[in-house]
C-alpha cells in the first residue's frame, strides 16, 4: 500500500500544480466526461462480472490522448473514489487500481506518446498506429505486469493464467483505443487534447 499510496499522492500533486482546468472550454467537457464515466465499470470488470478469468481494462491511454495527462489523472482519482462511493471496491483494491490501471499506464504512455513525437515522423497515421495503438498495447501490457509483480495475483489464478490475460486485455484495449483514435483524428480532432493538424497533416 505505502508505494500505491506514494505514487498518487505524487501524482495528483503533479497535476493539481498544472493547473489544468484552465484549458478546459467555457462548456461542461461531455466527451471527456464521456470517456472519465466508463472509467469505474471498466477498472471492477471482474467484480461486476463475478468471474476472475475476466480482466477489468485500464482506459487510462484513451483519456490521456483525450484530455491530457493532468486532466487524466484527476478524473482518474474521481473514478476511484466512486468505485469507493457505490461500494464496488474497498478503499484499498480502489487505490491498487487507480495506480496500477489508471496512473502508471497513463504515465507510460505519455513517455511513449513523448519518443513518438520526438523520434518519428509527424504524420496522422504514426499518431494513430504508434500512439492510438502500439503506445496503449505497451503501457497497458508493462502496467498490468509491474502490478502482478508488486502485488502478486489474487484472483485464485496462476500467475501465467493471469500474464496471458492481461496481455490479451492489452491487445484487446490497444484495438479498441486505435479504432477510437482513428475516428476521431477523421472526423472530430478537436476531442483529442493530444493531436493537432498543424503538427501531424503534411503541408499541402
Amino acid at each position: 500500500m505505502g508505494l500505491d499510496a506514494i505514487l498518487a499522492a505524487l501524482a495528483l500533486a503533479i497535476a493539481l500544480a498544472c493547473r489544468p482546468w484552465r484549458a478546459l472550454p467555457s462548456g461542461p467537457p461531455w466527451v471527456w466526461l464521456a470517456c472519465w464515466a466508463l472509467l469505474p465499470p471498466l477498472w471492477a470488470l471482474d467484480r461486476l462480472s463475478h468471474a476472475a478469468l475476466v480482466q477489468p481494462l485500464s482506459g487510462a491511454s484513451l483519456l490521456l490522448l483525450m484530455a491530457g495527462w493532468p486532466l487524466a489523472v484527476l478524473g482518474q482519482a474521481a473514478a476511484a473514489l466512486v468505485l469507493v462511493g457505490l461500494g464496488t471496491l474497498e478503499p484499498l483494491h480502489a487505490l491498487q487500481r487507480l495506480v496500477w490501471l489508471g496512473l502508471v499506464p497513463g504515465t507510460l504512455a505519455l513517455g511513449l506518446g513523448a519518443a513518438v513525437r520526438r523520434w518519428l515522423p509527424h504524420h496522422l497515421f504514426v499518431y494513430i498506429f504508434a500512439r492510438g495503438f502500439f503506445a496503449t498495447l505497451l503501457a497497458t501490457a508493462a502496467a498490468a505486469w509491474l502490478a502482478l509483480a508488486w502485488h502478486g495475483s489474487r484472483t485464485g489464478l496462476s500467475t501465467e493464467e493471469v500474464l496471458i490475460g492481461r496481455w490479451l486485455a492489452a491487445w484487446g484495449e490497444a484495438v479498441v483505443t486505435g479504432m477510437l483514435v482513428a475516428i476521431f483524428v477523421a472526423f472530430r480532432p478537436q476531442w483529442l487534447a493530444t493531436y493537432s493538424d498543424r503538427l501531424y497533416l503534411p503541408p499541402s
